[in-house]
């Protein structure tokens, strides 16, 4: 950025660019500044109405200096949390390897699903007529005289 367009920026514009110069960032798009204090706002409004409904619930008219450090400390309490100390960790790991891992029930390779899901399983079903019982033997062999292909049947 130029130095010529700090004379255009607002004081707070001003901070946060100077912020940025003092932690190594020469290189950067001028939104970055713009975005740095609307998050900076933000997080101002969201410690101001959590100081003032502290304040209401205690009663009192004003907001003091007490409701914005409880502010600041419940929202530092809900944002950054701390993990637990390495000894619980560790017990509780302990505790999670008390327990066996399971046998492996499968083959190895790779598990595949059952022929019924898959896609090169059919998914049709042919209809074959049953052949008709009832006949009697005389009738099968009239019927079946009928049903011979005559010699001519392919010319």
């Amino acid at each position: 950025m130029a130095d010529g367009d700090d004379q255009d920026l607002p004081r707070d514009a001003k901070i946060v660019k100077t912020l940025l110069q003092s932690m190594g960032v020469d290189d950067y798009e001028p939104r970055v500044i713009h975005q740095f204090l609307e998050l900076w706002y933000r997080h101002a409004v969201d410690l101001l109405t959590d100081a003032q409904a502290y304040s209401e619930h205690a009663g009192k008219v004003t907001i003091d200096t007490h409701d914005v450090k409880l502010a600041i400390q419940s929202t530092a309490n809900f944002s950054f949390s701390q993990p637990p100390p390495r000894e619980v960790l560790l017990e509780l790991a302990r505790n999670r390897n008390k327990v066996p891992l399971p046998k492996s029930i499968t083959n190895p390779g790779i598990p595949l699903p059952p022929d019924e899901d898959t896609l090169i399983n059919p998914n049709y079903q042919l209809d074959i007529p049953k052949k008709q019982t009832s006949q009697t033997p005389e009738e099968m062999e009239v019927g079946e005289e009928s049903v011979k292909p005559s010699s001519n049947a392919f010319q």
